[in-house]
């Protein structure tokens, strides 16, 4: 699908969303599907399933109003949201990206959210964290409802690190805290196990421009500066290196998608697995079950290779398009859901990502789920760039620049310069 440009949108602004008669409304999300979501949301694990069981619920609890989930493959969600704006047929509610607020917020098709609004629903915005404001706040103004604060992690096979005598005499595993050992640590994996000692998405999702971010910011970098945006650094040229220098080595496969990094750590052919907070629980149902070979599993923060301590973060975020505010039921009805989705704030937490309410972070409950205290740094070393009506376009170059040194043989200074020109293209 062609992707659309948000300037367009503009022109159906004044159009409302389609709506039942019984006080239906829709949602949009990405998550991927959960064919038998379970009816108690406590039972519910998984992204998919867990943020279905919390929709669903809303529906069979809240009366007069029902919820029509309109789910979507993730790599095609901005597209098809972009598409039902131009068609005057957005979601009632829609999930979307911290960094992706300023694209919509920036020409006016969010609704923005009041005090009075959020006080109507029973949201408390002054529970949420600082962090978690931030995520929903555009030039001033509020525009929804935080869910969570993730990340990438690093996802540790214990068993291949003892294999490979990577343990700390705590019996925790022995991290690197430098590029140096960063090499170190992955011969010596390769020469006891045999083993890869890293995999992750370097193939199709921007997991390795999250990566490369994150080894920039570690050494105080920035692709974003005063000028606009910077990609040919110092930094981003050592950043690569640490990568290219692990998949010529043959430490890491670059080659491997999304699926098939986590199916290479699942069988116990990575050490390591790049990814985010959103597998959490998921993995730790899969080392639970004897037919997986995973069996001690771990979570580190991503350790710190350079200076600073920093790894890639987002948040997700629930809007409503700003023509549902012409119609004060459906609005309505549209905050409820957001501020049902709020409630259950310690219910998403359980997939592993990072709660954004202060009430439910400092709880028991939050602190005591599985691997929490393994991240914990992950709050506090969390880092992302600034608000940019253009960041997705501008990680779908690097993404693509970055594939082309690895996948293709692409050279670093030619893919460097061709997403420099392409960036500032899309800036004019």
């Amino acid at each position: 699908m062609k992707t659309l440009t948000l300037a367009t949108l503009l022109t159906v602004s004044a159009l409302g969303s389609a709506q039942a008669a019984d006080k239906e409304i829709t949602l949009g999300r990405f998550f991927g599907a959960c064919e038998d979501a379970p009816a108690n949301v406590a039972d519910a694990t998984g992204e998919a399933c867990i943020i279905q069981s919390i929709i669903s619920s809303f529906s069979d609890e809240k009366n007069g109003i029902s919820v029509k989930t309109l789910p979507t493959d993730w790599g095609n969600y901005y597209d098809q949201i972009k598409a039902s704006y131009s068609g005057g047929t957005p979601p009632n509610v829609h999930v979307m990206h911290k960094h992706r607020l300023p694209e919509f917020a920036g020409v006016g098709i969010l609704a923005e959210i009041s005090a009075e609004d959020y006080a109507k629903a029973g949201i408390d915005p002054n529970d949420w964290a600082n962090s978690a404001k931030e995520a929903v706040t555009y030039k001033g103004k509020t525009y929804g409802v935080p869910m969570d604060l993730h990340a990438n992690l690093w996802h540790l096979n214990i068993d291949l690190f003892k294999q490979a005598g990577l343990i700390n005499p705590d019996g925790t595993p022995t991290l690197p805290g430098s590029p140096e050992e960063l090499f170190a640590h992955a011969k010596q994996m390769k020469d006891k196990t045999g083993k890869d000692y890293l995999t992750a998405d370097f193939a199709q999702y921007p997991l390795g421009v999250r990566t490369a971010l994150a080894l920039i910011w570690q050494q105080g970098g920035n692709i974003f500066d005063d000028e606009g945006v910077t990609v040919d650094t110092p930094e981003a040229r050592k950043a690569v290196k640490v990568l290219t220098d692990l998949f010529d080595a043959s430490y890491a496969n670059p080659k491997l998608n999304y699926a098939e990094s986590q199916q290479s750590f699942l069988d116990g052919n990575a050490a390591v697995l790049i990814n985010g907070t959103w597998v959490v629980d998921f993995y730790t149902a899969q080392a639970a079950d004897t037919k997986v070979p995973l069996t001690h599993y771990r979570i580190a923060s991503f350790p710190t290779l350079f200076d600073n301590g920093a790894t890639w973060a987002d948040s997700h975020i629930w809007a409503i398009p700003a023509a549902v505010k012409k119609d004060p039921e459906i609005f309505e009805a549209a905050m409820k859901l957001m501020a049902w989705i709020n409630d259950h704030n310690i219910d998403w937490a359980r997939t592993g990502h990072m709660a954004v309410r202060n009430s439910v972070l400092e709880a028991d409950a939050y602190q005591s789920l599985p691997h929490r205290d393994e991240y914990l740094e992950t709050a506090v070393i969390a880092k992302d760039n600034p608000p940019s009506k253009k960041y997705g376009a501008i990680q779908d170059v690097l993404n693509r620049e970055l594939q082309s040194i690895w996948l293709t043989g692409k050279s670093v200074d030619d893919a460097l310069a061709d997403a420099q020109y392409d960036i500032e293209d899309l800036q004019d």
